[in-house]
């Protein structure tokens, strides 16, 4: 893990090593000082009263701690600069490489993260690593320095006494061993009950007019508060080992600070040691005990960020499934022609979602695709942009395999309207670029008028420049998805898949749309996903799915005449609509 993410320190080395120099002068400025005060003591206590002296020797040596302080503190405020832009660089680059990683995911891929996890790896895990970069660059070199020098003043003052913080040591490694095993699964744990968090908040804000409609308010409330009480529990339990470390630690600094003082004065009396370096003594041995307590701390800080950086690069070792091959093929002049071969799928191992399709859509002809809730219609259509991969067979594009293609170029020649509309924030102008950026006016009023999406689109306020919320909740679902449709329409796709995509769409509205890709998409082939019959009746061909197998293939009147599913589609449809 730490092999991982240190490339994104690539570059910030010279940063750290001035971070690295401010710790070591203001360490030496700040370890300087007891030991000069320590020289004024004696050099007042020998010294006759009122000697001139004295007093100018006093002046100019506080003078020299005075600007031992103020060279200490600029080192402080180099490292606390330094530190903080490579904090700032290495979340930076990090979080910019997260994004751009699940940004090439397949939808397999996607599958396996949720999007609450997917965010809190991406905000609150990469800001813990890079609040530990920062702690470290502060304390790596400050810390050891500072308890090593720290540790060899006290010896030459009084190594008996110093012997104290030999003594000490094995409290503190046990302390550590703890913190260790015990401080992990539980940092671990915690960051997946923020994830559970975020799902909750996330979804119940997206769907916060569904949650309004079933008066589901409280409900919500107490998922949210349950949520919420697991990572307090959670988080409790994890801060509950700064609660036992801290008291332990200071109790041990306390205890020390007075045994020395007792000893000290005890050693002075018996003149093994001056007064003075009573307690200097002890600044050196709390020193060394701080420094301790710096190292017990960064620990547990770090034992965190391993939980958060083993997350973290989880997902950038995330190995994605669909790739470009090594000579992309990308075609000069694509039909648009389909070729199932054999094609089976699954979502995953021994999971069987379409068996054995065979069927071939010809350059330029309507498909219709029909058949009961979870027969397999979308993941059918969902192969051919590589959306996903076939566990077996072929699925050729003007006989070239799919996955032969440069994978940028299939689904450029692929427009897509799926299952769930989704649009953006932004004007309807701007959604409606996405399926071509460099669009005209004139070329997104045709398309939103081929999709009937006009009309209602000029009788916002603003038109075309009109904006839309989050995820168009502005609009109904039927404008919606013509939006959508206007979407893929102008990219003048050779493949256009529409999964369902007029449900919300009265029929009159719909026949309109059909009508538009006889004139307006007239050489592109159509992928039409319906659960009405009267969405395929005028397809070239009709392909009836049953269990994730083809039933039956053929027109409107051929399917009627002799496949049983579809006649029992269409009378189910026919009685509902006599009613």
């Amino acid at each position: 893990m730490i092999k991982k993410l240190a490339k994104y320190m690539k570059g910030l080395w010279g940063l750290a090593l001035i971070s690295a120099s401010g710790m070591i002068v203001e360490a030496i400025c700040e370890l300087a000082l007891p030991s000069i005060a320590n020289t004024i003591y004696s050099r007042v206590s020998e010294a006759n009263t009122g000697d001139a002296d004295i007093k100018s020797y006093v002046i100019k040596t506080g003078l020299i701690m005075f600007a031992l302080a103020v060279v200490g503190l600029c080192g402080g405020i180099a490292t606390m600069k330094s530190s903080s832009v490579v904090g700032q660089k290495f979340s930076y680059r990090l979080r910019g490489d997260l994004y751009k990683k699940t940004s090439e995911f397949s939808f397999k891929n996607i599958d396996t993260f949720s999007t609450a996890s997917l965010t809190t790896r991406m905000t609150n895990d990469v800001t813990m690593l890079q609040n530990t970069v920062i702690m470290m660059l502060r304390m790596l070199v400050r810390v050891p320095a500072l308890l090593v020098v720290s540790a060899v003043f006290a010896f030459s003052i009084n190594a008996k006494l110093s012997l104290i913080i030999v003594f000490l040591l094995p409290v503190i490694l046990i302390i550590v061993v703890l913190i260790l095993k015990f401080g992990f699964p539980m940092f671990q744990k915690m960051q997946k009950k923020i994830d559970t968090l975020n799902r909750v908040v996330q979804e119940n804000l997206i769907g916060i007019r569904v949650v309004k409609a079933f008066v589901r308010e409280e409900k919500e409330k107490e998922k949210f508060h349950n949520a919420s009480d697991d990572l307090a529990r959670q988080g409790s339990k994890a801060a509950g080992l700064v609660v036992t470390i801290m008291p332990i630690m200071m109790l041990m600094m306390n205890v020390v600070i007075v045994y020395t003082y007792y000893k000290g004065a005890t050693d002075a009396a018996a003149g093994v040691m001056e007064v003075g370096q009573i307690s200097v003594l002890s600044s050196y041995i709390v020193q060394v005990l701080m420094n301790i307590m710096m190292v017990s701390m960064f620990l547990l800080q770090f034992t965190r960020a391993k939980a958060c950086g083993d997350r973290v690069v989880e997902v950038l070792n995330t190995e994605i499934d669909i790739v470009n091959p090594k000579n992309p093929y990308i075609p000069e002049n694509p039909k648009g022609r389909i070729e199932f071969k054999d094609v089976n799928f699954g979502y995953h191992d021994n999971d069987t979602v379409l068996e054995n399709i065979n069927f071939t859509a010809k350059a330029g002809s309507i498909i219709g695709i029909i058949g009961s809730t979870g027969c397999g219609k979308s993941s059918l259509v969902n192969l051919i942009p590589r959306l996903y991969d076939v566990t077996s067979g072929q699925i050729l594009v003007d006989d070239v395999d799919v996955r032969d293609y440069d994978i940028a170029a299939l689904r450029e020649l692929t427009g897509v309207v799926l299952q769930k509309n989704v649009l953006f924030s932004g004007s309807i102008k701007d959604n409606i670029r996405w399926g071509k950026p460099d669009a005209t006016d004139e070329e997104i009023v045709n398309a939103c008028k081929a999709a009937q999406a006009h009309d209602f689109i000029m009788a916002q306020p603003n038109g075309y420049d009109t904006d839309l919320s989050q995820g168009g909740l502005n609009l109904s679902g039927g404008q919606k998805q013509r939006l959508c449709i206007a979407r893929a329409m102008i990219k003048k796709p050779k493949i256009l898949i529409l999964d369902d995509s007029t449900s919300a769409v009265d029929t009159a509205t719909e026949a309109k749309i059909r009508e538009s890709f006889y004139t307006s998409l007239k050489d592109t082939t159509v992928l039409i996903i319906a659960q009405r019959i009267s969405s395929v009746k005028d397809a070239d061909e009709i392909l009836v799915l049953d269990d994730g197998k083809i039933n039956a293939i053929g027109t409107n009147d051929e399917l009627l005449a002799h496949n049983e599913i579809y006649q029992e589609i269409y009378k189910t449809q026919q009685k509902g609509v006599l009613e």
